[in-house]
């Protein structure tokens, strides 16, 4: 706040004695230097919830408001203390990426889309392959199982990729998970 804003909301008999000097213009002046840094903010603030526009160093944290952390890299444990490009094994900006869609992932979660959605999402990476018609050693069909096939080029992120299918998937389905 301004100086003159302050003033405006002293009681009458302080704004009666303000002058040009004075212990009571001095006051004003620190208040008005002491507003400075939240004003500052305050005008900004959106930026700092947007997951493209929000410091490196609260991405970790924000990303827990849409449940991200459950794929950092100690699995969610101690999340507020992670460096920014240490929480996703994919990168800082792998994580706003998939901030900006958790609402659309949510939407899908549990789904053939959502799960390859999301893979892509979080590895950058685009050719997912998910079969639903696995065949065991017999021939025969296996119920309730599918096979996610990840490009070899996503190999090194194979904890996070296990991750995501872990708790994207239909709680009933097994799965195995293969690099082409």
């Amino acid at each position: 706040m301004k100086r003159s804003e302050i003033e405006q909301l002293l009681p009458r008999v302080y704004q009666s004695a303000l002058g040009e000097q004075g212990p009571l213009v001095a006051l004003l002046a620190v208040m008005e230097e002491l507003h400075a840094p939240a004003e500052e903010l305050l005008a900004s603030i959106e930026s700092t919830f947007s997951p493209y526009r929000t410091p490196e160093s609260f991405v970790p944290y924000l990303s827990q408001w849409v449940d991200l952390d459950r794929f950092f890299r100690d699995g969610g444990r101690g999340a507020a203390g992670h460096d920014a490009a240490d929480a996703l094994s994919t990168g800082n900006g792998r994580l706003r990426e998939l901030m900006a869609a958790a609402a659309y992932l949510s939407q899908w979660r549990g789904t053939e889309q959502g799960l390859r959605r999301f893979l892509e999402t979080a590895t950058g990476v685009s050719g997912f392959e998910l079969d639903e018609q696995v065949r065991d050693s017999e021939g025969l069909p296996r119920p309730y199982h599918i096979r996610v096939s990840a490009p070899q080029a996503c190999a090194q992120h194979r904890t996070l990729i296990e991750r995501i299918v872990e708790q994207e998937k239909p709680a009933y389905v097994t799965y195995e998970l293969v690099f082409a």
